[in-house]
């Protein structure tokens, strides 16, 4: 399957984002032919983070969120990691990110806390989505129905569990990506 064309936005907070999470989705995609557009908090290097406590890898992010224009992406992910997705969640240009690309009709894939996103931009509410299980609550208390599988696929929000689901993951992103309209 070629992504030849297609631009995906992929999301990293300083010192949060777990690294597996971000680096196995990107890969894919890359090697499927996408251009990844990496957005972030701030410019510059992020750091990730392996367990959501020890220092991961320096990436470098393409640009902030007040730079990036969603109408230039044909599909969002959003790695986990609690530290990342709490940071993220509390930005409100992050938020505003996320939903509009929602409101686009693009696909979003979010995995393990990640899910946190969806809720802050009202997306859960009437979807059945996954994640680490811990946020079961807020899914569901977002008006979520949770369903503890390795890949959930609701319209266009495709959600994961946690990195052990990272191959299914990944298929389904492959798979949601190609077969959306492109921009």
């Amino acid at each position: 399957m070629s992504l030849s064309g297609r631009t995906i936005a992929l999301l990293i907070a300083p010192r949060g984002t777990e690294e597996v999470e971000f680096v196995e989705p990107m890969n894919a995609l890359k090697k499927a032919g996408a251009r990844v557009q990496v957005i972030g908090l701030q410019s510059g290097q992020a750091q990730t983070n392996v367990h959501d406590l020890d220092p991961g890898g320096e990436y470098a992010v393409d640009m902030n969120f007040s730079e990036a224009d969603p109408a230039c992406f044909d599909g969002l992910v959003i790695p986990g990691g609690s530290v990342g997705a709490d940071k993220l969640r509390a930005s409100r240009d992050a938020i505003a990110f996320v939903k509009a690309i929602f409101d686009a009709g693009k696909p979003i894939g979010a995995i393990c806390h990640a899910p946190w996103l969806l809720i802050e931009a009202g997306i859960a509410n009437g979807h059945s989505l996954t994640s680490f299980p811990s946020i079961k609550t807020d899914i569901k208390n977002a008006g979520g129905r949770w369903v503890d599988q390795e890949v959930v696929i609701d319209g266009q929000c495709i959600t994961s569990r946690s990195p052990d689901d990272l191959p299914a993951f990944c298929a389904a992103l492959l798979d949601a990506f190609a077969d959306a309209p492109s921009r």
